[in-house]
This record gives C-alpha cells, structure tokens and sequence, in this order.
C-alpha cells in the first residue's frame, strides 16, 4: 500500500479501543500498539513525518499494511497487546530482553542434577525452590552454593564427561571438587547437593552441624588438609544464609519501579522491597523507545508482570499511564487477589521512587559512551530541524572586526558536537571598504564552498549543517552564496542570543526561530559551538591587529615586503636596531637597493646615525 492509501485507510478506523498490529511487505509484524480511539492514534503515524522522531520514521517507512482488532474496552486492548507483543517479539516495540520479575531457583533432575535460574514453576519433574526477590541476587546465591559446597559450574556434562579430559581451571582455584576426575567419589556429589537444597529450605544449622562433626573427626584422624577445607566451607555457608536472608521470601511487599531514557540508551529498574527493607533490584538497559516516558513504563509494566505466577501487593510507578487501572486489574485476575498500582505524589512513597529513578539514570549513565551521547545529540539536533539526516559535520562561522580595519571570520568544525580543530580555518576578508556583516558572511561562505567545489583537498568534506553565528540577515547571506553554487540544499541556521549573551534558539533564514533549551544537553553543545567560534574568529582578529602594531614602523618602504620584514627583524631583533644599523649592516641582510631604501627611510638627508657624533 502507498503512503497515501495508508493514511486513508487510519482515517476510515473507528473511534474505539483497540489493538493495531503494524507490517512490512513480507507481512512480518514490526510494531503492536494499543488505543483508546484506533482512528486518532493509528492517524498519527500518517500524518507530518516532522512530528516524529528518528526511530518512529523509519518505522512508517517500513509498513506496507496494517491490521486492527476492534475490543470492547481499555481492559482487553491491553490484555491483548501484551499477549500479541509476546507472540511477534516486534522489531520496534521497546522489548525486555529475557524473562524478569521474581525468579526461582531450579534443580534438575538426573543423577548430576545442576542449579539454574527459573521465571516460573513448571512441571518438568525438577524442583524449584522459590520464588526469590530478584534475579540477580538470585543467581548470586546459585553461584555462592556452588562455590560453599564446590559444585561444578562448567558446561561438562555428567557422566559422560567423566575422565575426558584435565579439570578445569574452577578446580584448581579450590571452587570445584573436580568431578570430571575418575578417581573423585563420586558419591560426594549426592551429599553435596543434599546439603544444597537444605540450605534452600532453611535448614542452616543442620547442615553446619553435620560438616562440624565432619571436620572434628578429620582432626582426629590428623586429616588436617580435609579439615581446613570442611571450617572453609562452613564459613562459606554461614555467608551465604545471611545473604540468602537478603532476597529468600516468598514474595515482595512492594515493587518500585524506575525509568531514565538518556540520549542513547534508556533503563527500566525494579527495587524489591520486604518487610519494608529493599530485598533486590532489576534492571535492564534498552534502546530508546519510540514511545513517551507514560507509553513506555505501561508496556514495560506489563511485560514484566504479566504471566507472574507470584506479585507484590503493590507496585510504584513513575509517572501516571493511561492504563493503570486496566494494568492493576489485569494484574489482580493473574493472581487472584488485590495488586495495587499507584504513582505516588509526596511523601515516603516518592522518595522511594525517586531512589529508583536514580538507579535507572546511574546504570545509563555507566553504560553510555562519550561517543555515543554526542551521537545522539546530533541525532536530535537532525530531528529538531527537519533534516533527512543527523548532521554530523557541523560547520560553524563567526565574523569580527574593528570598524572596516581587519575584517576576519573563522571556521570551526564539529563531528558530532566535538570539535575537529585540524579543520579550522581563518579568513581574511577582502575588498571591504567597511564593516558590514552580510556581506562578510556571504564572501567567507563563498569562499569557502567555491574550494570545496574546485576540489581543494583542505575543503574537500562536505558539512550536513552550517550554523551561523548571527541571525536571520546573516543566514540569508550564507544561502545566498550557497545558492550561487549550487549548493542551497546544504541547511543553515543562525545562533541567536538572549541577553546574557547566550545562544537561545536556532534562526532560519525566514526569522522562525527553533527553540532547543528544552534538551538541555542540546542547547549545551550548541552553546559550546558558538563559543568556540566567536573564541577563534578573537583570537585571529587580535593576532592581526597586533601584527600591524609591531611591523608599522617597517610598513611602507620600498622594496620591503613580509618577507624582507621578517629577514630584517630576524637579524636585528627589533625594528629600533633596524633604525639604528649602518648601510653597511643592512646590506648584509638584504639586497642592496632594499637596504639604502630602508636606510634612507630612517636617515633623512642630513640626519646623522646613532654611530656618528651629533654637531
């Protein structure tokens, strides 16, 4: 289907609940989404592509059909959209990685059975042990039980693995028994994991006091190396019921959940509180979503309670969804009594929320990169504008001048908002019998594009945005040039101020003005461009003023030129021991003709030297 049929076919959806189910031209589903009216929410995606960010237009341009399913209420549109969403596993909708929420503890059957991480009971013969309060302190106690009792965590397989090859590396770091080996009993193993489901279900002392009995009887019998290794493990245990206190329990009084979309990856958190004191966290770090913060903590939400065989009594969000009591009551059925669902205002409650907010933000901000950040950044920028592309050649210009002296511009560059100091240029305007800004703009752009157009190899990369410092005069100077060159469809926009001298916005070259202090990572880097530039296009215009300053006295003569000046100044060091050299000094520089010239300048007819006696 066209663009144009598409659209006309959301325009004909009625105005009622729903699910919309989002395909390619190989009828693969790329996105599921839920709405109050299917005509309204389904529209949006056809309507001014501007609107949408990165992710969401290349996502429209990939349908080629959709399907709706009409339902009866909020309630089944959501029940339905995490149950569709589970089944096609979208490309585009933001998606939980692997299964959370409040995990078991698995013991396999078989004569070698092996621990492993559960998100439900099921009836496959082995035994579970649970549910815990979160998945990473769960496997930690997996991981601790193995290393307590030196059980294998290697991926060998027993007993078919038996005396194939050397023990592993665990056992000779004293963490595994070795059980791969032929001459290892391997009627330990039985014990061992004997000892390791009475410790699952609480029955500490028992099995502290039969290693104790163990070991003093390895004493007795002067087996002091087996002894040692017995105290090592009840030591070993004894840690691990105080951290398996931490998140055992059959499940959570309160769930708080966090979010943080940063500007290149977003994080969903999960604090597990009992008994009032925090038991476990969850986490998960995701791509940024297309959907708002609301949109994506409610279909994260679901996703990661939905199915639950075990739920807190009440779980913290946020922010306020549209679905929360669809959610709750979704939620309640599941488990066959009451699930709360609130978004606190104030108070305790907040506080809690807060400190998982930060907890999402802190695991962002660990994760991403420099590099990937200003990445971003530029991909916003590109959004913001309406560009095709994120720009990520910046080119930045500037102008400055004293009255119609020493009229410059500079040229800084930036490859996603960093700067490229090796691409800086200077500019030395030309023919400008007084300072006007337009004109300048218009003659560096001109200059700059016509080497890029003659190939010059220091002009050769082509910018994707050329940011003016200025506003919607000297924009319309830039195109203008640019225009001229054939090059109008490379975009520029002024860097217009407020009244502290700050860039506040983005000026086309019509006046509208695009605001960007509302990304305040954004209005940053454009901030840090402008000043860079107006810093480079000073720092010229001072050199060249001060260039002047010292050669004046030089400046004039016949003959003498910069390189002569520099000759000159480079023997005689400064230009009052030019003035005071002989004809004869002067001719050891430079050429004769140019040493009388220079002579002649500081000795007037009749004006003795400083090397000749005054009348």
């Amino acid at each position: 289907m066209t663009f144009e049929e598409l659209r006309d076919k959301a325009h004909a959806l009625p105005l009622k609940p729903g699910v919309y189910i989002m395909q390619n031209g190989a009828s693969e589903v790329i996105y599921v989404g839920k709405a109050k009216a299917l005509k309204n929410r389904v529209s949006q995606y056809f309507q001014d592509q501007s609107r949408h960010n990165e992710k969401t237009r290349a996502m429209v341009s990939q349908i080629d059909h959709f399907d709706v399913i009409v339902v009866q209420s909020e309630f089944e549109a959501l029940v339905l959209e995490c149950a569709l969403i589970k089944r096609h596993q979208p490309r585009y909708n933001i998606l939980l990685k692997d299964s959370k929420g409040y995990p078991y503890i698995r013991l396999s059957a078989g004569e070698y059975p092996r621990f492993s991480l559960s998100a439900k009971a099921e009836d496959d013969r082995a035994r579970y042990f649970g549910p815990y309060g979160g998945r990473f302190a769960s496997q930690g106690i997996i991981d601790a039980l193995r290393e307590a009792l030196r059980l294998p965590g290697c991926r060998r397989k027993f007993p078919r693995d038996i005396g194939k090859e050397r023990p592993c590396l665990n056992f000779h770091m004293g963490v595994c028994d070795g059980y791969c080996r032929e001459e290892m009993d391997q009627s330990q193993y039985g014990r061992s994991i004997d000892q390791a489901v009475r410790l699952l279900e609480g029955r500490l002392d028992e099995v502290v006091d039969e290693l104790t009995a163990e070991m003093e009887l390895a004493a007795e019998e002067l087996r002091f190396e087996k002894a040692a290794q017995l105290r090592d493990r009840i030591r070993s245990i004894q840690l691990l019921s105080t951290r398996q206190k931490a998140v055992a329990g059959s499940l959570a009084d309160t769930d708080v959940v966090g979010y943080h979309r940063g500007e290149a990856k977003s994080c969903f958190v999960v604090l597990h509180y009992m008994g009032g004191e925090l038991a476990a966290k969850d986490w998960e770090l995701l791509s940024v979503p297309m959907e708002d913060e609301q949109t994506t903590v409610s279909t994260l939400a679901a996703q990661y309670y939905g199915g639950r065989g075990q739920l807190p009594r009440q779980i913290l969000l946020p922010c306020d969804i549209d679905e929360q009591v669809e959610l709750a009551r979704m939620l309640t059925e599941a488990v066959g009594r009451k699930v709360e669902v609130l978004t606190p205002q104030r108070g305790a409650k907040m506080e809690l929320v807060r400190l998982a907010n930060e907890n999402a933000a802190e695991e962002v901000l660990r994760a991403t990169t420099a590099e990937e950040r200003r990445s971003k950044l530029t991909e916003a920028l590109g959004v913001l504008l309406g560009l095709d592309e994120p720009p990520r050649r910046i080119e930045a210009f500037d102008i400055s001048n004293t009255g119609s002296s020493d009229i410059v511009a500079s040229m800084t560059v930036h490859i996603d908002g960093r700067p490229l100091k090796r691409d800086y240029r200077h500019f030395k305007l030309k023919d400008m019998p007084h300072a006007d800004d337009y004109a300048s703009m218009e003659q560096v752009v001109e200059r700059r594009f016509r080497r890029y157009l003659d190939g010059d190899e220091k002009f050769a990369d082509r910018p994707g945005l050329l940011l003016i410092d200025g506003g919607a005069g000297q924009v319309r100077a830039a195109q203008e040039a640019l225009g001229r060159l054939g090059l109008g469809d490379i975009p520029a926009y002024g860097m217009v101020k407020d009244s502290r001298h700050r860039t506040r916005a983005l000026q086309a070259g019509d006046g509208r003005e695009i605001g960007i202090q509302s990304n305040q990572a954004l209005f940053a880097m454009v901030g840090r461009i402008q000043e860079e530039t107006h810093r480079f296009a000073i720092e010229f215009h001072r050199q060249q003023q001060a260039g002047h300053l010292k050669g004046s006295a030089l400046d004039g003569i016949p003959g003498v030129g910069p390189t002569r000046k520099g000759q000159l100044l480079k023997a005689f060091k400064s230009v009052k021991a030019v003035k005071g050299a002989s004809l004869e000094e002067l001719c050891a520089v430079v050429p004769k003709n140019t040493a009388q010239a220079v002579y002649a300048h500081f000795h007037p007819a009749g004006e003795p030297t400083d090397k000749e006696d005054a009348p």
